[in-house]
């Protein structure tokens, strides 16, 4: 049982019954002497997705919930369905595309490094790297006297999400993106 100090982004608690991941920390510490550091936590559904914000102090004890984190591998979309393979084991999950929206639009066929959250032998969700490698699609020509300033244009990646990139940048270059923040992080 962790500490709501001891939360970390990630983790899997139980509320009211639920599972839920934490998906966002906000630490208020008091100026007044005797009053208890306080911890705004952000949780988001496992199942629904819906958020849920809590505050809690420091000490208030929270359950863990029993998952399996494993390496899986994105195979291909079956409906509504889309399927994931075990890299260990090789058996297959299969998740509705609801629990996993935000992070369908950053799937390709094939893709490994995904870590699928198992409950009771079930895929509820998965977890994508934080950042991610993809080639600029389209985008305006490059500047030959652009300069290394924070001058942006917008850039269609390869698989179809809009980021701002360098202006020097061109189509056909490898940018490394965060997943979280969809921004330009660096050329890969």
């Amino acid at each position: 049982m962790p500490k709501a100090c001891d939360l970390k982004k990630g983790n899997v608690v139980e509320i009211n019954g639920e599972a839920y991941m934490v998906k966002h920390i906000d630490v208020k510490t008091p100026s007044a002497r005797g009053a208890a550091t306080l911890y705004k936590i952000r949780f988001s559904n496992v199942k629904t997705k819906q958020k849920y914000d809590g505050s809690y102090k420091g000490n208030d004890m929270l359950n863990e919930v029993e998952l399996l984190r494993r390496s899986v591998q994105y195979l291909y979309p079956e409906g509504e369905l889309h399927v994931f393979m075990d890299s260990q084991d090789y058996s297959q999950y299969m998740i509705d595309g609801d629990a996993i929206e935000n992070e369908f639009i950053w799937l390709t066929d094939g893709m490994e490094g995904i870590l699928g959250l198992i409950i009771d032998e079930n895929m509820v969700a998965i977890e994508i790297p934080t950042t991610l490698i993809f080639e600029i699609s389209e985008t305006a020509p490059g500047m030959k006297s652009a300069s290394a300033s924070a001058r942006t244009k917008p850039a269609t990646l390869s698989n179809g999400v809009e980021i701002q990139v360098p202006e020097y940048l061109e189509p056909g270059e490898m940018v490394k993106v965060n997943t979280e923040t969809k921004k330009f992080l660096s050329r890969a």
